[in-house]
């Protein structure tokens, strides 16, 4: 299997954050680019031959930008963790994101870090800067809250198990007077299939928990990963249409073949792209072999 990608849900804004992203840090690149054919204009409500997806990356993370419309919003439920150098570079970085959108903690200096700031960027994606040294310098961090308050080791132990190359890294529990349940994660940094990923948990008055605006995608080999991977996530949660599920904490996934991209959108033959769409939009687990003979 491939690196686990974040996939972020936007309403028509894909190709513009994609852009301000690549923009704002300093190692970023605009990938491949899809639009949506009649097909998927017609299930979605876009327009055909609008842009779809993008695909880009920042500082050797690479994520999918989809315009999907109104339908989902993003929250601080998950936000992205950027490990950076330097006060001068966390200060740097906060005065590009924060611009429109809404400071969730200062930036400023904490007991735990020399500077650290959480906003929500102008697009609503919550991101935290801190000043650290990781060799990941982007990492997915999910805050369990509400409902999903008191299940980040069973998380954990559950992702490092079903993942190949996972290992639980680093857990600090609250203790006492540090303002929530003693005992329970205040922080934690695991590798699923050799990704990091900080998980946390606030039993606090959020008004904010998981949403489908940030997916991450599984990208399988063949169709016995895809089968696996479709089963175990999905014990528990939702199985939904195009290979998307809601796993039993809540998070969503899209368990899809390795080279969907290509098959999605393939330059060359742009008739064989829009039979691999219109046989997609028919499915709920994906068929390897039916997609790939449209």
């Amino acid at each position: 299997m491939k690196t686990i990608s974040p996939f972020l849900w936007f309403d028509s804004e894909a190709q513009e954050a994609a852009q301000f992203y690549v923009s704002v840090f300093k190692n970023g690149t605009i990938g491949a680019k899809a639009t949506y054919d009649a097909e998927g204009a017609k299930v979605s409500g876009r327009a055909e031959g609008s842009v779809m997806t993008v695909d880009f990356e920042i500082e050797g993370q690479r994520f999918t930008a989809l315009n999907g419309g109104p339908i989902f919003q993003f929250t601080p439920a998950i936000s992205f963790s950027v490990h950076c150098g330097t006060v001068a570079g966390v200060q740097e970085l906060w005065a590009k994101l924060v611009e429109g959108g809404k400071a969730l903690m200062p930036c400023q200096e904490y007991p735990f870090s020399k500077q650290y700031g959480w906003l929500n960027d102008k697009f609503g994606v919550s991101w935290q800067l801190n000043c650290d040294d990781r060799n990941q310098a982007i990492t997915p961090s999910f805050m369990f809250t509400q409902e999903k308050f008191g299940n980040v080791e069973k998380a954990m132990e559950f992702y490092t198990t079903l993942f190949p190359h996972s290992k639980i890294e680093a857990i600090s529990r609250y203790e006492e007077g540090e303002g929530d349940e003693v005992g329970k994660i205040k922080y934690s940094m695991s590798q699923f299939n050799g990704t990091d990923f900080i998980m946390m948990e606030s039993s606090g008055p959020h008004h904010f928990t998981f949403s489908q605006a940030t997916s991450f995608l599984v990208p399988c080999e063949d169709q016995k990963e895809i089968d696996h991977y479709w089963e175990k996530l999905g014990e528990g949660g939702e199985h939904q249409p195009c290979g998307w599920l809601i796993d039993k904490f809540g998070i969503a996934w899209q368990v899809i073949p390795a080279n969907m991209g290509e098959l999605m959108s393939d330059p060359k033959d742009p008739e064989k792209a829009k039979r691999a769409m219109k046989a997609m939009l028919q499915m709920k687990k994906i068929d390897m072999k039916a997609l790939e003979g449209a």
